[in-house]
Formats: structure tokens, sequence, C-alpha cells
């Protein structure tokens, strides 16, 4: 139980994954490269306060958040809501390449992304609302605990534009880097603050 009676999460990036950059949501599984390890593992470094370790199923979230139990004997559960959204016929493709072939759909998707999604791809308000049930019913499994909620760069935009009252066109100029680790916690009365490691993008 955390001592000032606070609920406490954070929300870490996974690191680089094998492949290099290019669309990755729940369709593409690629594991952590020897980068995206050494950024996760110097993220943490020593730091063993929290109480429970939750996980995104897929591999780049999944092999270092149990690591991690493993080194300090914390509890670790696997969430399979907290996978990355849908990217649809984008998945495994690198940017330049639908720049190049789809340059017309890869303009609009920039231009603006709540609208315009990858074909076949999921929807952002639908995703928010599958991650914010997933955020609401792990907060209420752990009160008063501190909490490591191991995912992604979408997932930690739809929680952070949800705590932040912000619709998706607000919260999807967030960049969220690798690695990166931000925080929500909670009191009695919700959320008491936020502290987002992140930049917005104009």
């Amino acid at each position: 139980m955390n001592e000032t009676g606070e609920t406490v999460v954070d929300f870490m990036r996974h690191g680089e994954p094998v492949g290099g950059r290019r669309y990755r949501g729940h369709g593409i599984d690629d594991p952590l490269s020897p980068l995206g390890w050494e950024q996760m593992r110097r993220a943490v470094g020593e730091h063993r306060h929290w109480d429970q370790i939750i996980s995104s199923p897929l591999r780049r979230c999944r092999l270092f958040a149990a690591e991690l139990a493993a080194r300090y004997a914390l509890p670790l559960a696997v969430d399979p809501e907290f996978r990355e959204i849908g990217m649809g016929d984008w998945e495994g493709r690198s940017h330049q390449e639908i720049r190049t072939r789809e340059s017309e759909r890869f303009a609009a998707f920039k231009r603006d992304p709540v609208v315009v999604r990858p074909p076949g791809g999921e929807s952002l308000e639908p995703f928010q609302r599958r991650i914010v049930a997933a955020y609401e019913r792990q907060v209420a499994a752990y009160p008063g605990q501190r909490l490591l909620i191991v995912c992604h760069a979408g997932v930690i935009r739809a929680v952070l534009g949800y705590a932040l009252g912000a619709r998706p066109e607000r919260w999807y100029r967030l960049q969220i880097g690798h690695a990166s680790i931000s925080r929500i916690r909670l009191d009695h009365f919700g959320i008491s603050s936020i502290a987002i490691q992140a930049s917005v993008v104009d």
C-alpha cells in the first residue's frame, strides 16, 4: 500500500523494436532490439518501488516486463486490452513506403489521423474506449498501490487524453518516446496529478 494512500500509475512505452521505424499495431509482434532493451533498462535504473507490473501481451512490452518482475520479485499481469491500436494494411510497412505508394492517403492521415485511418485500421474512439476500460479496471483492482504498465505510444496517448479530457485530435499530437514514463496519481477524489514525459507536435 502506498503510504500516501494515493494510487500511482506509471505508463512506460517499450523501447526500440527489431526492424527499425515502421508502423506497428497489434498485428506486428517484433521483439525489442538490443538498443530497445538498453533503453528500457536504463529508464528504470534501480527503481523498485512498484507493487504490481502490468503489461501489454506484445513481446516488445511483455518480455521486458517479465524480466523486471523477476528481478524484483514483483507480480506481473498481462492484460490483452493494453495491446497497441491496429494499423490495418499498414502494419509492418515503413513510413517511407506508405508515403511513396499511397501518397494521398498518407498525406490525409498526417493532416487528420482521427478521420483518416489506415485501410482496415482501428478507429481512435473505439480504441480509446478499450484502453480506458482496461485502465479503470486495473486502477480499481489495485487501490493505493504503485503500478507500472508497460505498453505502447498509442495506449499512453489514449489514457492521457482521457485523463486530460482531450479529444483524439488533441492527444494524437503527443509524441511518446521509446522507454519514456508518464505518471498519473489518483486520490479519493480522482486524478490528483499528471506528469507527462512527452512532447507536443504543432
